[in-house]
């Protein structure tokens, strides 16, 4: 593996880490009211777009870290809808 690829996987491993936080205490207070649905819609289509960009160029870094953050998106998708409208 050279220096480009390991670089791609500490920059892809630092995004994907970011969005953890969130997720956790999306799920911990059970409430989205203050998560922005067009951010995560948005960001789930560019997420797609650079999975596809991945697996096309056969970037390893860069489909591994997508389909991360795809899952971690889709889980606040999925909180936004379940507890996104609570009082």
């Amino acid at each position: 593996m050279d220096w480009k690829e390991i670089l791609g996987f500490i920059g892809g491993s630092l995004i994907t880490v970011a969005f953890i936080p969130q997720v956790w205490r999306l799920y911990r207070l059970r409430s989205a009211r203050e998560i922005s649905l067009p951010f995560n819609i948005l960001f789930l289509m560019g997420g797609v777009c650079w999975l596809a960009y991945g697996v096309s160029k056969e970037l390893l870094s860069v489909v591994v870290s997508n389909s991360v953050n795809l899952a971690l998106v889709l889980a606040m998708l999925y909180a936004k809808v379940k507890w996104g409208r609570q009082p």
